[in-house]
């Protein structure tokens, strides 16, 4: 089949109706995602899209571009986003090396220097390998409740209700603007990372919390936040996208009660699955919360194509004078607050 590659904008009403009716499509492909990433950064948005003889799209994907100043941009699908494959007209396509190669050719065409892909492309370079966790939701809640570990989460959420633990949903922006990003900035700076700018929280209330695309959650002891979540959501999946909570009152957990209301939240919002987001190989604590919660594991593997194959880069380069690592992070757990505040300001974009 004759077929080529077209750059659309990101808005292009053709492939707005593709994402709105494919089945796959996660809330990171809706166009109002990588709208608000562009927007928050400063970066160039498109679609690309590969179309049949009759101008139908058979296969898309929203990318970013991101600039360079010594080489050509990289275009990314998408930065700060777990998972944003490829969306295909037909899933067996996606045994087709030539989406690859089509890919390629238009990365060339546009003098890309690099396309980095947040899924497994057949024919495209791996690019790093990573674990999933979703849990079924196409089953009644007393069924979902009773795959959850006894000890370590049934018991959990029953000790937070005693507790006195309430969780309420975000209704107004300050709900995500104030509220969680207090319970973010503190969480980040138990970690010793830098916190995205306030102004991200603001887009992502206006392009998918306040629309519907998703919500914020906050669990509440004696009428303080102590623990929050955003999660988004489309057909295929509610997604679990930030965590964040008061470590002074992990005892009464309020995650656990936090994540059962979210995943009852999917369930009444007819959502087949509720997805526990992207855990690194070896992040095994992790991975062993998110399987007490009766979910299934997967792999989730990214893919790159470039002009030259080379080893994955680390996602944050240390340039020239650059404070190492270690030595950042240390700054951050022990500085005040404004420290990761001000660091992301400064430099969450090049983190893409």
């Amino acid at each position: 089949m004759e077929a080529e590659v077209v750059l659309r904008p990101i808005r292009d009403r053709r492939w707005s109706s593709f994402v709105a009716d494919h089945p796959s499509a996660l809330s990171f492909h809706d166009p109002s995602w990588a709208e608000m990433l562009a927007e928050c950064y400063g970066f160039r948005v498109y679609c690309v899209s590969v179309q049949d003889a009759a101008g139908r799209i058979i296969a898309g994907l929203p990318v970013i571009e991101v600039p360079r100043p010594s080489r050509g941009p990289r275009w990314v699908s998408l930065p700060f986003t777990d998972r944003c494959p490829p969306l295909l007209a037909d899933a067996a396509d996606a045994a087709d090396p030539e989406l690859a190669k089509r890919l390629d050719e238009a990365r060339r065409a546009f003098r890309v220097g690099r396309l980095e892909l947040r899924g497994e492309v057949l024919g495209a370079q791996p690019a790093g390998a990573f674990l999933t966790h979703h849990v079924p939701l196409d089953r009644s809640a007393e069924d979902v409740y009773a795959s959850f570990h006894a000890n370590q989460v049934r018991r959990n959420i029953r000790r937070a209700e005693k507790a006195g633990v309430t969780v309420r949903q975000g209704t107004v922006e300050s709900d995500l603007t104030e509220v969680f990003y207090r319970l973010h900035t503190r969480t980040r700076q138990r970690l010793g990372l830098a916190v995205q700018p306030r102004r991200y929280f603001q887009l992502l209330w206006r392009h998918m919390l306040e629309p519907g695309r998703g919500t914020v959650m906050i669990a509440e002891l004696g009428g303080t936040p102590v623990a929050a979540m955003v999660l988004l959501a489309s057909p295929a999946a509610c997604i679990y996208k930030y965590g964040a909570s008061d470590e002074r009152h992990w005892p009464a957990r309020p995650n656990h009660l936090l994540f059962w209301t979210a995943i009852r939240w999917a369930m009444a919002r007819g959502c087949p699955t509720f997805d526990f987001g992207r855990t690194d190989i070896g992040h095994d604590g992790l991975r062993d919360f998110k399987s007490r919660w009766g979910s299934v594991e997967g792999t989730l593997t990214y893919s790159v194509l470039e002009d030259r194959v080379q080893a994955p880069a680390p996602t944050r380069r240390s340039g020239r004078g650059a404070v190492p690592a270690a030595v950042r992070s240390w700054v951050i757990r022990h500085g005040p607050d404004i420290i990761p505040r001000a660091l992301g300001e400064l430099q969450y974009r090049h983190f893409a």
